[in-house]
């Protein structure tokens, strides 16, 4: 009897040490070694983007964006903001891959006050279908194209703190705002690249930053 309970705790045991998923931190709470910052010239980096108290501190003037070291596909993404100062406009960048540029290709997670949870598809072949309606950006000339959220705005009031969750595989990305499911769309072109945080318009906080990567 001894026996079968031993071994019944170890199953159970090794059972539960499976099940833990394996945090990646894209943000370490101290600095932003594992990411790049883009900017136009002369500006000064850490004006716009800078670390203080465990948060990633965005200025939103003028546009740019951090981008990971790595690319990445096949994951579930965490990501916490908040508003300073009056909502503006902000953005977290899938599979951002290319040039360098104010914005690079890439599927984006809307972060726009009251738009959190869209879709905007960013440089031409970038594309998802949501709903059984395919959207694709076709020239660079039109390079941006919005799939509206689903539910009302599920964001919280300035000052308090949001959670994105998005889940990304080859064949689906889907988009929660606060756990309501704001978006869900399939056959994305773009499954693999580079994830970004935008400044553009206005102050905001990021912190608690990680992804678990999918089998």
């Amino acid at each position: 009897m001894r026996r079968i309970i031993l071994f019944a705790i170890l199953v159970a045991v090794v059972a539960s040490s499976c099940s833990v998923e394996e945090k990646t931190l894209l943000f370490n709470g101290q600095n932003l070694t594992n990411w790049s910052i883009h900017l136009p010239d002369s500006i000064d980096e850490g004006s716009v983007f800078y670390v203080d108290d465990e948060k990633i501190h965005v200025g939103g003037i003028p546009n740019g964006y951090i981008k990971t070291n790595e690319m990445y596909d096949n994951y579930k993404l965490h990501v916490e903001w908040r508003w300073i100062d009056q909502p503006k406009n902000s953005g977290v960048l899938l599979h951002a891959t290319g040039e360098d540029m104010i914005w690079p290709n890439c599927i984006e997670a809307q972060l726009m006050a009251g738009k959190a949870g869209d879709f905007v598809l960013i440089g031409k072949g970038s594309g998802i279908t949501v709903n059984g309606q395919e959207y694709l950006v076709e020239s660079e000339e039109n390079r941006y194209l919005v799939s509206d959220k689903f539910e009302e705005s599920s964001e919280n009031q300035p000052g308090e703190w949001n959670s994105y969750d998005i889940t990304v595989t080859d064949t689906n990305i889907k988009l929660k705002v606060n756990d309501v499911l704001q978006n869900e769309g399939i056959n994305p072109t773009r499954t693999r690249g580079h994830i970004c945080i935008q400044s553009e318009g206005g102050p905001m906080e990021f912190r608690n930053i990680y992804l678990v990567k999918l089998k």
